[in-house]
């Protein structure tokens, strides 16, 4: 059994985005191949499970999924009306549940459907395919496709963004790193994994040269711990996937194609908790999205009270395409001349803002301007959307004391604060939110891990004394936590994410051992200490623009072939013909015809000259969107365990441009700050779920 072959697979002469090749395989190669010529009916149903309805729901569009002759999408777990004179597109994981409700479906003389069309998320195993021949009552109306009676379509991720996808392991950073470390769970965790990464270069027919984080051992007598292990394990069960792929799998090249680098959360501690000051990030940090949905408040009808409506914030807004990566004064400012520019170049408009008397045009203006120009409804929606999200994201930003948290946040990070720092700022600035104290306490551990060896806290004590409520709180604890608690005034189980960050400590050099007690010491004398250094290459426009994700750093090593080896070992040796690690080799890549050696990839938007000039021509992104396509090198695909970040997803995109080849992030669940927060404080939390854990 085989799986199908992609048209638009990365060895087709019309090269397109990681996102775009995933949508055309659903579409193209499963949905499209589903037509039959002896159906009665044009229209099918499409049966998914929770996972494939996700995988489908990221990488299309429901007008898509219509337009390939789709009319119902079902739950294979819920009841189903029978209609005997359609045809079924079953898109479902390869578990033996999925098997018996298929078969249920399609057995006796009554089935729910005329034919049926198979198609598993992943390879199944053979005793199910057997189970499934046993019956032959279903054998007969199972649709027939060129590979056979069902079809592999290997692929189960996320395709998250152009440039991004996710395993949805959500519970990875709890089940590999938590207390429990090394238990059955962690190991059925990676396994999952290894599978959905391996599913990704078998859709692409892609095959890379795997590199991986190799744990460091401190000294001989020092034991590598199960968490050491986890980016060589995932790599190990990457590699087995992609053999077997190799060797079973139609049109699977046999040499190197491109690149991975399994990486896990202990590379770069802060880039999930630090403020991230681009437009998409603030969006999905400061306001209350629900994934990437955003209420917005519309006018009602007839003068009536306003309406909510949910929008997607998505690329198929021209707008959110130009703006997600920018950062959000730059994005304000964008968005001000737009709405400027709008009224400029339109008399009705003009009209509309006289009886102002010549004042700015605020939100709601903007949104009756939409009932006073239908021509522009689409335009001005769109720009009204933006504006109040921006709006609302500058209100918070002054009311929460943002720009003075960012400034510390990033002064810490770069050694231009310190222990005292912190304490003033602390003490002055007690009005500040919790969810701030907390995330600035969290970057002073990562930034000075060596400070959590003992329990002496003595300058957190000369700033507030403990009052009886909290000395009663703190009962038992060790002395350094409840001076945390006296000072920040966090509740335990918020000092349970400080705490917790040594759970996803590397392996490193300089690393003590954490067989000791845990808490913070202050020396406030202590010489200037840095986690980042700043980047001499690149000029920062923007105030609170300094921090970069480590990623960048080590994208930019492997594409040099400067990723020491020791450090960064590879689980295949690459063959003499790979030249996938240095520039000079893309170079020579892009001047020789070799299948996978080049790539059209479309510039990434935020790179874009800034030449939109009024509320609409942002439009211009996305005509140009798939005609924008300059010769790349060999993809890089990142992979980072535990869960990634808006800040890593827009350094490869930055990196895409920077160094001709598309880098994809991949990782096992895209996290905002509150998420990954509440991710670390459930490492030692005995029953609970994510829904009682909240920031």
């Amino acid at each position: 059994m085989s799986m199908s072959d992609s048209d638009t697979s990365s060895q087709g002469s019309d090269y397109k985005n990681f996102r775009q090749v995933i949508r055309d395989r659903l579409l193209y190669e499963m949905l499209r191949s589903a037509k039959s010529k002896d159906s009665k009916s044009a229209w099918k149903v499409l049966i998914m499970d929770k996972l494939t309805v996700k995988i489908m729901s990221y990488a299309c569009k429901m007008a898509d999924i219509t337009e390939e002759g789709v009319s119902l999408v079902e739950d294979i777990y819920k009841r189903r009306q029978p209609l005997p004179s359609m045809d079924a597109i079953y898109f479902i994981q390869p578990t033996k549940e999925n098997v018996v409700m298929f078969l249920s479906d399609m057995a006796g003389k009554s089935p729910l459907y005329r034919k049926a069309f198979v198609f598993f998320s992943s390879p199944i195993a053979k005793e199910l395919v057997n189970h499934i021949k046993r019956d032959s009552s279903v054998l007969s109306r199972i649709g027939a496709l060129r590979e056979g009676f069902i079809a592999q379509m290997n692929l189960e991720f996320f395709a998250i963004d152009s440039q991004g996808f996710i395993t949805d392991n959500e519970r990875a950073l709890e089940e590999l790193y938590g207390d429990d470390e090394g238990s059955r769970k962690g190991s059925l965790c990676l396994n999952e994994m290894a599978n959905r990464i391996a599913t990704v270069f078998a859709s692409l027919r892609e095959f890379p040269l795997v590199r991986y984080r190799a744990a460091k051992s401190l000294d001989p007598t020092t034991m590598t711990t199960f968490r050491d292990l986890i980016p060589t394990k995932l790599a190990a069960g990457v590699w087995n996937s992609l053999t077997k792929y190799k060797s079973t799998l139609p049109h699977f090249p046999q040499t190197e194609t491109c690149e991975l680098l399994i990486v896990d959360r202990s590379v770069d501690q802060l880039a999930p908790i630090i403020h991230e000051w681009t437009y998409d990030a603030m969006c999905h940090d400061l306001l209350n999205m629900d994934g990437n949905k955003y209420v917005h408040e519309v006018p009602g009808k007839a003068g009536g009270p306003p309406e909510k409506k949910d929008v997607l914030l998505e690329d198929h807004d021209p707008i959110w395409l130009e703006l997600r990566h920018a950062h959000i004064a730059d994005a304000s400012e964008r968005l001000h001349e737009k709405m400027t520019n709008f009224v400029s170049k339109n008399k009705a408009a003009q009209m509309h803002q006289g009886s102002r008397d010549g004042g700015q045009l605020s939100t709601r203006d903007l949104q009756k301007m939409v009932q006073a120009l239908p021509q522009y409804s689409e335009q001005i929606e769109k720009l009204s959307l933006h504006v109040d999200i921006a709006g609302k994201l500058n209100s918070i930003i002054r009311e929460s004391s943002l720009k003075e948290i960012g400034q510390l946040e990033q002064d810490l990070v770069f050694g231009d604060a310190g222990t005292k720092d912190l304490i003033n700022f602390l003490r002055v600035h007690q009005d500040v939110t919790r969810e701030s104290k907390l995330r600035l306490l969290m970057i002073y551990a990562s930034v000075h891990p060596e400070k959590f060896e003992s329990d002496k806290l003595s300058k957190l004590m000369e700033c507030e004394n403990l009052n009886k409520e909290i000395t009663t709180a703190c009962y038992g604890l060790p002395s350094g936590r409840k001076h945390n608690f006296a000072l920040a005034r966090l509740p335990q189980d918020d000092m349970n994410a400080v705490y917790n960050m040594r759970l996803l400590e590397g392996s490193t050099d300089n690393k003590k051992s954490s067989l000791g007690p845990f808490s913070l010491k202050f020396d406030v004398h202590k010489k200037k200490h840095a986690a980042r250094k700043d980047r001499t290459d690149q000029v920062s426009t923007w105030q609170l623009s300094r921090f970069y994700p480590m990623i960048e750093e080590l994208v930019e090593k492997l594409n040099k072939g400067e990723l020491p080896k020791n450090d960064y070992p590879c689980m295949n040796d690459p063959s003499p013909t790979f030249h996938g690690t240095s520039q000079s080799a893309s170079i020579q890549a892009n001047q020789v015809s070799t299948p996978h050696s080049m790539r059209s990839r479309r510039t990434a938007t935020w790179a874009r000259p800034r030449n939109s000039d009024d509320g609409y021509s942002s439009d211009s992104i996305l005509r140009h969107a798939s005609s924008d396509f300059k010769k790349m090198g060999q993809r890089i695909f990142v992979f980072i365990v535990g869960g990634a970040t808006r800040s890593e997803l827009r350094a490869c995109h930055k990196l895409s441009t920077k160094l001709k080849r598309e880098v994809v992030l991949g990782s096992s669940s895209i996290d905002d700050p509150p998420q990954f927060i509440t991710k670390l404080k459930l490492l030692t939390a005995d029953e609970l779920s994510l829904d009682d854990l909240q920031i």
